[in-house]
């Protein structure tokens, strides 16, 4: 892509606003050094030297859009508790209003606690309920949605989905149609654990381990070209057929990522990472880089490499990270 037009796209990010809708998530990292072996069991000792917080899950979404310089209007639910206060501090700090989040009393804001020791992740803990989410807080969530749809206040509509509760069949299904009717674009990750069967979204963004996974296929392996991949592309026209989005994503890793279209072929695009640190969140930065770009007109191959740049960069640091606009352009310019 030429600098000239990457930098129009770039530029019309500030324009786009985009909801967020899915599973939120406090991510929490304890960095520390290991210089022994703990004699209560073959474990490693931790001595702890600093604890940060970051918005994980569907927050990792809405803050990329942030930092790439969209706006971002966040659904979602969090506890009535210490990690829900410290998330909506963390909201703030990035200037999305935690006005439209869900305060639900009977459910602990999730919470994903690593230790890391020299940039080596030893142990992640989970806190968390997914049990079914209150129907009158995801109908109050749904009824803000359909509004902002029905006010042309939106340009794209992005689905997080990581089984915790929060999004249903039946809700997509709605929203999907509304937008569909106001020409908004829709996004879904999608997770293989909690399928949810809705047709004519705009993007569809699995990575290659869970595309094999939703279609039901055992993978035999990645390590062909993509061009000679024909079980990924026996993969992809079953996803294509089935869920019949208008592209398809999938992200291969160190292969990079390839998009599918009904009638049109396969685009592969090589993964412009220099160094791999950390791959979480990066399928997050993807899906907010490629709905972004979509929005402002860009077509979906430009979309694609946008979004295959964000990722690179973000596979480059470690913990759950985003990317900004000036990293971006940054990024495409050592191209040259």
């Amino acid at each position: 892509m030429k600098n000239t037009r990457l930098t129009q796209i770039v530029d019309k990010f500030r324009d786009i606003r985009i909801a967020v809708v899915g599973d939120l998530m406090l991510d929490v990292y304890i960095w520390g050094k290991a210089s022994r072996i703990s004699p209560e069991a073959p474990v490693p000792v931790v001595q702890v030297k600093e604890k940060s917080c970051c918005l994980g899950g569907a927050g990792n979404v809405m803050r990329n859009i942030v930092t790439l310089g969209a706006k971002v209007k966040a659904y979602g639910v969090i506890g009535d508790d210490l990690d829900g206060t410290e998330m909506k501090t963390l909201f703030e700090a990035y200037d999305i209003d935690p006005a439209s989040l869900s305060v639900d009393g009977s459910r602990r804001t999730t919470k994903k606690e690593r230790i890391i020791a020299s940039a080596q992740q030893l142990l992640r803990v989970d806190f968390e309920d997914t049990g079914k989410l209150d129907d009158l807080i995801r109908q109050e969530m749904l009824g803000e949605i359909t509004k902002l749809i029905d006010s042309n206040a939106l340009d794209a509509i992005i689905f997080e989905d990581y089984g915790k509760g929060v999004l249903n069949e039946n809700m997509l299904n709605h929203i999907i149609a509304c937008a569909k009717e106001k020409n908004i674009i829709t996004s879904l990750d999608p997770k293989p654990g909690h399928l949810m069967k809705v047709k004519g979204l705009t993007v569809m963004k699995p990575n290659r381990s869970e595309a094999f996974a939703i279609t039901g296929t055992f993978s035999k392996g990645n390590g062909i070209a993509v061009e000679d991949d024909t079980q990924l592309h026996a993969v992809a026209a079953q996803l294509l057929d089935e869920w019949e989005p208008d592209y398809l994503i999938i992200s291969l890793a160190a292969q990079g990522m390839a998009l599918f279209r009904k009638d049109a072929e396969m685009v592969v695009i090589p993964t412009k990472a220099r160094e791999v640190y950390d791959v979480s969140g990066a399928g997050d930065t993807v899906i907010a880089a490629f709905t972004l770009a979509l929005s402002t007109g860009a077509d979906p191959v430009e979309a694609a490499e946008i979004a295959n740049h964000a990722a690179g960069i973000v596979v480059g640091k470690v913990g759950t990270v985003t990317v900004s606009k000036e990293e971006l352009l940054e990024s495409f310019k050592r191209e040259i």
